[in-house]
């Protein structure tokens, strides 16, 4: 069975999952909804490939052969025979509008995260949702990052025993130039706890295995988009923050985020710490932003407490994945899992719409208290 995606809103992170479906036995991109004229361009083009420098290079192959644009939303839907699945990547502000229409169909969703900007919004999406939350897939795709994985695996071995402590630090690059600015101003994309971090406060709920309670933030804008205007507006998105997190099982997680720091060796650095031992991910970031342009390999560190030694893994992943992306190769390995599951025709996601409810609690929490000065209770 060959699984045809039809992607509405495809700019940046719309093309790099076109590369990644072009990887995908038995997935295609049929169908590309996108109103911006050079955008829908750019991105039938991807899909058509093997295409040269239209985002991460070379792919191997194309994802699709004849791919149909559609420059809005009505004229996607009405041709619904297209294709199997809708994969919503357009900017955050719009998903809400987006998914109240396409669940008219039935048809299987895979929405970019967050589900919306705000926690009321996803609520209602929720309610809306009644009866087939199943088909709605949330893409968290920083679950499928190998380092990740072996971060899990080795914890759900029990090597560090119950998890107490998590410690996310992610030193990176300024937001990228997205179609239209929209990532610029935090009523558009939630705020950056909200839209760069939901990934984090989903990786705390996965590993501790717990919900949040307390959340409290220290966080500014001190280094980017400062001398940005759009329309006369200053960007009002967090650049640098300390959040703190309290689980109803007594354990706590820590996120440190800097986008001042792209001459970071490691962009991200997982920690998950209980009574016997301490396990480290180190991930790097993408290639492409690399002064050589060439990808680094993540790596795996065990701490453990009784014999005070460490041990370290490398955690290969194919070049072909690496290139493909910004995301260390989890959007290929999410797309793989979203098409089992609809090839399988019944299960559950494994980031469901409930999953993208408390990234947003705990993201709108961090945002409020860090303009307030004051934890929030969840």
């Amino acid at each position: 069975m060959t699984i045809r995606y039809g992607i509405i809103g495809c700019g940046m992170m719309g093309r790099e999952h076109i590369a990644n479906i072009a990887l995908l036995e038995g997935a295609t991109v049929s169908a590309i909804c996108e109103p911006d004229a050079e955008q829908l361009r750019l991105s039938c083009l991807a899909a058509e490939g093997p295409s040269e420098g239209v985002l991460f290079g070379k792919l191997q192959s194309g994802a699709a052969e004849n791919v149909r644009g559609f420059a809005s939303l009505d004229a996607y839907l009405v041709a619904g025979d297209s294709y199997d699945v809708h994969l919503i990547a357009a900017p955050n502000d719009t998903h809400r509008a987006i998914l109240e229409r396409v669940f008219a169909d039935g048809k299987p969703v895979l929405c970019e995260k967050p589900i919306c900007t705000t926690v009321e919004h996803t609520r209602e999406i929720i309610e809306l949702a009644d009866g087939r939350e199943d088909s709605v897939w949330v893409a968290m795709e920083y679950r499928y990052m190998p380092p990740v994985q072996a971060l899990l695996e080795a914890v759900r071995e029990g090597v560090t025993g119950a998890p107490r402590m998590m410690a996310i630090r992610e030193h990176r690059f300024p937001f990228l130039e997205k179609v239209g600015d929209w990532n610029r101003f935090s009523q558009r994309t939630g705020g950056t706890l909200v839209e760069k971090c939901c990934h984090y406060w989903d990786l705390m709920r996965l590993v501790l295995q717990a919900d949040p309670v307390r959340v409290f933030a220290s966080a500014a804008m001190d280094a980017n988009h400062l001398d940005e205007r759009y329309d006369g507006k200053m960007p009002d998105i967090i650049d640098n923050a300390y959040v703190i997190v309290d689980f109803d099982n007594g354990a706590r997680g820590m996120l440190d985020l800097c986008m001042f720091a792209e001459g970071s060796r490691w962009q991200e650095q997982l920690a998950v710490t209980g009574p016997k031992a301490r396990v480290e991910a180190f991930i790097p970031g993408p290639a492409r932003f690399d002064p050589d342009g060439r990808p680094h390999e993540a790596k795996l560190v065990v701490s453990d407490r009784a014999t005070k030694r460490e041990t370290e893994r490398p955690i290969p992943v194919d070049t072909t994945l690496l290139l493909a992306g910004d995301h260390h190769g989890s959007t290929f390995y999410q797309h793989k899992a979203f098409c089992d599951l609809v090839r399988k025709g019944s299960g559950k996601p494994d980031v469901s719409l409930d999953d993208g409810l408390w990234s947003l609690r705990v993201g709108e929490a961090a945002e409020r208290s860090a303009r307030t000065g004051e934890s929030v209770h969840l």
